[in-house]
């Protein structure tokens, strides 16, 4: 091989190994990378739910509550909004989460803080709660509500999903809701109406 036509030869090499290790710098910056992961569980729907047997029922909801517990944690750390120094929140209620037993544990201080626009908001800080499928927030009408007919039979709100099961985090509560009559605040299992926990409300000052 000539002087010529080895140069040629290197300079192909170069180009093909500097254009793959391009590629592989720079790829990423085009191409999305997805994931679609299945949940390690299956929530029954409610048709199927009631055409179990009791103990089929109890058993999917301890095979489910139980594989939910051992996911990651779902951390938040959220800051108290900043309000104007002539705005500041006011102290309504303020409650301990405890644990709903001994699988269902709960941990951490809820403060209820008015606005001066005349909304709430629900402040957790130092927040853990078992991890379980599709966990709410619910503003309840009972003071320590252990199961679902505590919940019905007395009236409760619901503020949507748990952010995450362990860290501080806000919720908005708006100006339409009745606050007096809110007693507790219930980490709750929707498919399964379970209680995980509650923070009973006491005075604010």
């Amino acid at each position: 091989m000539n002087r010529r036509a080895l140069l040629i030869a290197i300079g192909l090499i170069v180009v093909v190994v500097g254009g793959a290790g391009a590629w592989w710098l720079g790829s990423p910056l085009f191409l999305d990378q997805v994931v679609e992961e299945e949940l390690p569980f299956v929530i029954p729907s409610e048709k199927e739910m009631e055409q179990m047997s009791e103990d089929e029922r109890t058993k999917v909801a301890e095979d489910v509550m139980d594989a939910a517990a051992k996911m990651p944690d779902k951390e938040m750390e959220e800051e108290m909004p900043k309000m104007a120094d002539d705005a500041q929140p006011v102290v309504v209620a303020q409650g301990q989460f405890q644990d709903a037993d001994e699988f269902h544990k709960g941990a951490g201080t809820v403060t209820l803080y008015r606005l001066a626009d005349g909304t709430h908001l629900l402040r957790f800080e130092d927040f853990r709660v078992t991890n379980g499928p599709q966990l709410h927030v619910l503003l309840a009408n009972h003071a320590q509500p252990v199961n679902r007919a505590d919940l019905e039979e007395t009236g409760y709100v619901d503020l949507g999903g748990l952010k995450g099961n362990v860290g501080s985090q806000n919720y908005e509560i708006g100006a339409n809701i009745a606050i007096d009559s809110v007693k507790s605040i219930v980490i709750y299992c929707k498919p399964f109406h379970v209680v995980f926990s509650t923070a009973t409300l006491g005075s604010g000052s």
